[in-house]
């Protein structure tokens, strides 16, 4: 039973399907990716035989009709894929090598196997299968010369060219040499004038580390001598102090202790002559006024052999006593006159000792 458009098999992709046994036959077409190789001695356009090395990378077309096509021409023998592959690529590489020249095929390798891969798809698409690629691997003239002889040219230019390039190259290596070298003249030259200013300086520290010892050492004596000169003058103003607080504060307190003494002396002798003239006089007054009636009486008694006549009867008796009063009241003031002028110091007698605190 003919199925899938007349093909004498039944076709499943892509799933399983239910086989009986004894009544179907079950047969298995690959579909992976395979390889033809193709070397082929051909004849250019100038009638000079090159030989011509391609590989092709063909495989069975996924759809049903490309199935059924490489099923029924290598069902039984898969491996007369890669044999007729070869013999249909051989044809066509022939036919377009002969319609190129040699520097055609060479300079334009690309354009020959597209040229071979056009003309073979709808030959291999007959037979159910796709090409994926067909690469140009080697071509020569089997020693003709011919290509060697057409490459010399190019092999002089590019031998030129080398050269050129090679004597350019030469002459920047020289330069680049001479720069080198004038390079490592000039650090040389910085380096020596680095070196011998270093020197100088590592000289010039090592002179000033020796001046600096004895420097140091008089700078040291010399701080040393101003601390003890300063310890000295701190001593001495420590001993003055002490000696202010030990001896002339002491002094100062007992000369000021005598002399509020002394002025206390003078002032207590002062009020003792002051208390004792006024005792004198309080004594005088009370003596002289103990005396007073005495003296009235006796100025009486005086008057009383005398001839007195009262006028004014008893306001002239009146009168009259009064002026005996009044007479030793009098006496009395003379008295006390010259009781106190006696008291008092005459002006050449000596100053008394005026004590200051």
């Amino acid at each position: 039973m003919k199925r899938n458009n007349g093909a004498p098999f039944r076709v499943v992709t892509g799933h399983g399907a239910f086989v009986m046994p004894f009544f179907r036959k079950v047969r298995f077409l690959s579909l992976k990716m395979s390889e033809a190789e193709v070397m082929e001695t051909c004849v250019t356009k100038q009638a000079i035989a090159l030989r011509v090395r391609a590989v092709i990378a063909f495989k069975v077309g996924n759809d049903t009709e490309s199935i059924v096509n490489a099923g029924q021409r290598f069902l039984s023998d898969q491996a007369q894929m890669a044999v007729l592959t070869g013999r249909i690529f051989s044809g066509h590489l022939r036919s377009i090598v002969g319609s190129m020249t040699v520097e055609d095929i060479i300079t334009e390798r690309q354009k020959l196997a597209t040229e071979v891969l056009d003309g073979s798809v709808v030959e291999m698409a007959k037979i159910g299968l796709t090409i994926d690629a067909l690469q140009i691997q080697s071509i020569d003239d089997m020693e003709l010369g011919y290509i060697a002889a057409m490459a010399a040219p190019h092999n002089a230019a590019i031998q030129r060219e080398a050269q050129i390039a090679q004597a350019r190259a030469d002459q920047a290596a020289a330069e680049a040499a001479q720069e080198s070298q004038r390079r490592q003249a000039e650090f040389a030259r910085k380096t020596s004038v680095v070196q011998a200013q270093y020197k100088a300086e590592i000289d010039k520290a090592q002179a000033e580390a020796a001046q600096a010892g004895p420097l140091a050492e008089a700078t040291a004596q010399r701080e040393v001598i101003n601390a003890r000169t300063e310890l000295a003058q701190r001593a001495a103003e420590l001993r003055e102090q002490q000696l202010v607080a030990e001896v002339v504060k002491p002094a100062e307190a007992d000369a000021k202790k005598v002399r509020i003494l002394a002025r206390a002396d003078a002032e207590s002798m002062e009020v003792q002559a002051a208390a004792a003239a006024s005792n004198n006089r309080v004594a005088l007054d009370r003596l002289i006024i103990e005396q007073l009636p005495q003296i009235v009486k006796e100025a009486a008694h005086g008057l009383s052999g005398a001839n007195v006549n009262i006028v004014n009867g008893a306001d002239g008796l009146g009168e009259m006593a009064a002026g005996l009063v009044g007479q030793g009241l009098a006496i009395l003031d003379s008295v006390k006159r010259g009781i106190a002028d006696t008291s008092e110091p005459k002006n050449d007698d000596p100053p008394r000792e005026q004590i200051t605190p």
